[in-house]
């Protein structure tokens, strides 16, 4: 599982239940003699045609978005890691530096 994946679903999912109760009154309910009716039917089917053609539309948004977050993250994590092996040479460098000092310093104390 990628690991932009879950801090996503975090931000996504406290809004389902807000889309879901704004978007199920904008549906025509059945009533109960109107199953026959064909008027009742095409005004359901044009809603949700319409719903669909929004839903892809903010989709596309979204991804979009998504794609430029990704985009960011994947960016962030090339700095991240050119500095973290330029840390690792400092680091590298700094024990060598100090292996020579130390090996001085009992060369010194052994040879006086």
């Amino acid at each position: 599982m990628p690991a932009w994946l879950i801090p996503a679903l975090k931000a996504v999912l406290p809004h389902v239940g807000t889309i879901v109760s704004v978007a199920a009154p904008a549906f025509t309910k059945m009533r109960s003699g109107a199953a026959d009716n064909p008027a009742t039917v095409q005004q359901q089917i044009a809603e949700l045609q319409a719903a669909a053609s929004q839903n892809a539309t903010h989709i596309r948004e979204l991804a979009a978005q998504l794609q430029a977050t990704v985009t960011a993250l994947e960016q962030a994590a090339a700095v991240a890691e050119a500095r973290q092996r330029r840390l690792m040479l400092l680091c590298t460098g700094a024990v060598v530096l100090s292996a020579l000092a130390l090996a001085v310093v009992l060369l010194k104390v052994y040879a006086a």
